[in-house]
């Protein structure tokens, strides 16, 4: 684990995004759209950002490493919620898979969040939401990357 743990994903990439439709845990309809995504290094190379671009909305991430800790954490704001930065997941790269846990209320209710990063030629994430405390978690949205040249 170190600050180049995401340096597989500098560049441009097509999105293959794959989502539960309603809020996750209340909804079984999965909804599958394409997006463009870029992502640059900032900080010295200690963070990046990254931008994501799909029909009708676009959404940001903000990752920065803490030496100190040896964790990552992770930002997420989107224009379907303007002016507001979702709360940091915090985690690391242990065996060349990335796992970031976090807490945030969504529709109304109190859930903990997971990302789950495979990087590579054709890296992947997950999110996952519990309801009940960590116990049990639902995959709610998948985004698989194609490199654009």
């Amino acid at each position: 684990m170190s600050a180049n743990d995401f340096d597989f994903f500098h560049g441009r990439w097509r999105v293959a995004n794959r989502k539960i439709a309603d809020i996750p845990g209340r909804g079984t309809e999965w909804i599958e759209f394409d997006a463009d995504a870029e992502c640059r290094p900032i900080l010295g190379g200690t963070g990046n950002v990254d931008s994501l671009h799909a029909d009708g909305w676009e959404g940001m991430t903000l990752r920065q490493y803490d030496p100190q800790r040896q964790v990552w954490r992770i930002w997420w704001a989107s224009t379907r919620a303007p002016g507001h930065l979702d709360p940091p997941l915090e985690g690391r790269f242990t065996g060349g898979h990335g796992v970031f846990f976090g807490d945030d209320v969504v529709g109304g209710h109190e859930v903990k969040l997971r990302f789950d990063w495979t990087p590579g030629d054709e890296p992947v994430w997950q999110q996952q939401f519990s309801y009940d405390g960590g116990e049990t978690w639902e995959t709610n949205w998948i985004m698989r990357f194609t490199r654009v040249p």
